[in-house]
């Protein structure tokens, strides 16, 4: 493998290539050991970097993987996926897989040597041949959600930290065991929930938290339809691409035919493999829901259908088409989670205003509760980059990125915690569970059990596809 890559800091026209040489050359004309102090290298020296291997190559890495390469402190060694390269993923011309995102990263490496060449990114089919390496501190995890937990606890095991991009995990009970892993084993796990690195979102949840809308009485999370056209009933297998492990990819879901249509992108619109749009756009509206309410640590506790749809049965995407439930949280603030419009957001109702927040940023009545400020000895919420004070949307996945590399080197927990990435999950799983049997349900936050309903209860965990298991 070639030398790391370091970016100098300084005005010193000694480069590090230049330093090493000369240092190696006088220790050994004096015989002595050769010992570089890491202050040679400032902070970005070798003994500093957070080596990671970057687990999934599909369209989610085609914006994590340049978020972690913009970090001079981290270094992405190894790249898996279990497709070598492949067209077909969010959209037909999008090329990706294990052999484009290694060639990425050496280009990206390349571009900062003199030599400009770099072949030091290695590349796996799977994922247990990244855990097994030594030199990898931590690694990111952009698969299909129903592989999160296994490589998530296997990950924690192997003495690695975790990114995982969210929905956390598939099922309530496969949350719980991720936490219970991160915490046995003392790793730090961030979820990539990202919009909790927005400063405006943050402002925005700021002053709910601080009473600035009065008594919170209602939340609107928004979640958009599906993205893709179902084969329908009658769907056929279609030819599988040259190079791809298609039995890896389904794992410990269970054994199905392959369809261009169940993997890639559009995994997250079958039920064996994700939640649909509630877990993928709702795992961001709800987050800041969960947020803004202080509720990191809990969740509801009933739950009601208000009318979700459903494809016919023989479709291959079997997640609701229109998301509609009802939440009620115990001092009384109810969450409506619906699809009215594309895209995401959320609404916060108080006895003295709103705030609103989607793509289009923060909105507040009054108008004039945005310049509000935010004094001392009131509640802050966590920055992941305290840089970074105007609102760019480019800016939340690295921002997001750079806080998890923080809670690395400190050993503290980042902005997106195990917990935390668990417990809005789990606030998805729920209303999931509540739409698919049209009734309402009573949780329990602490047991993490329904009361009184051993139907729902049973739909809180999957069985897993052997050999797997967690």
């Amino acid at each position: 493998m070639n030398a790391p890559i370091v970016k100098n800091q300084t005005n010193n026209p000694l480069t590090r290539r230049r330093f090493l040489k000369t240092v190696g050359v006088l220790s050994a004309a004096a015989g002595m050991p050769w010992i570089v102090p890491s202050s040679v290298f400032g902070a970005k020296a070798p003994s500093n970097r957070v080596n990671i291997g970057f687990i999934g190559c599909g369209n989610q890495s085609t914006i994590d993987l340049p978020a972690f390469l913009g970090h001079d402190d981290c270094q992405i060694l190894a790249v898996c996926d279990v497709n070598t390269a492949s067209h077909g993923y969010r959209t037909p011309d999008q090329f990706l897989g294990r052999k484009p995102a290694q060639d990425k990263v050496n280009a990206f490496y390349a571009g900062r040597r003199a030599s400009g060449s770099y072949k030091g990114c290695d590349a796996y089919n799977d994922f247990r041949d990244v855990l097994k390496r030594k030199d990898i501190d931590a690694v990111v995890i952009v698969v299909p959600d129903h592989w999160h937990a296994l490589m998530t606890v296997m990950a924690a095991k192997a003495g690695k930290d975790i990114y995982c991009e969210k929905p956390l995990s598939l099922t309530v009970s496969d949350g719980r065991a991720m936490v219970k892993a991160v915490r046995k084993y003392k790793r730090v796990l961030q979820t990539g929930s990202h919009y909790r690195s927005s400063p405006e979102n943050r402002l925005g949840c700021e002053l709910v938290r601080n009473g600035r809308i009065g008594q919170v009485k209602r939340i609107f999370t928004q979640v958009a339809e599906i993205n893709a056209v179902d084969p329908g009933p009658g769907w056929q297998p279609t030819p599988m691409p040259e190079g791809f492990d298609y039995d890896l990819w389904l794992g410990p879901a269970p054994w199905a035919p392959y369809h261009k249509d169940r993997c890639f992108y559009r995994f997250r619109f079958n039920l064996d493999y994700s939640g649909g749009q509630v877990t993928n756009f709702g795992a961001h509206s709800n987050d800041i829901a969960q947020w803004a309410l202080g509720m990191d640590h809990s969740g509801p506790i009933e739950f009601e259908d208000l009318g979700s749809e459903w494809p016919p049965k023989g479709c291959l995407y079997n997640t609701a088409t229109k998301t509609a439930f009802r939440a009620l949280y115990a001092n009384g603030v109810e969450l409506i989670c619906k699809t009215d419009q594309p895209g995401f957001g959320v609404r916060i109702e108080g006895t003295e205003g709103w705030i609103e927040y989607g793509y289009q940023g923060l909105k507040t009545h009054p108008a004039s509760l945005k310049t509000s400020p935010i004094g001392p000895n009131e509640i802050h919420l966590p920055q992941s980059n305290p840089d970074r004070i105007q609102e760019a949307g480019k800016f939340f996945i690295p921002d997001q990125a750079r806080n998890f590399l923080d809670a690395i080197k400190s050993r503290r927990d980042p902005i997106a915690s195990v917990e935390i990435g668990h417990r809005t999950a789990s606030l998805c799983h729920l209303g999931n569970i509540t739409m698919l049997l049209k009734r309402k349900l009573h949780w329990d936050p602490v047991k993490e059990k329904f009361i009184g309903d051993d139907q729902a209860d049973r739909m809180l965990a999957r069985p897993m596809r052997a050999p797997w298991r967690l």
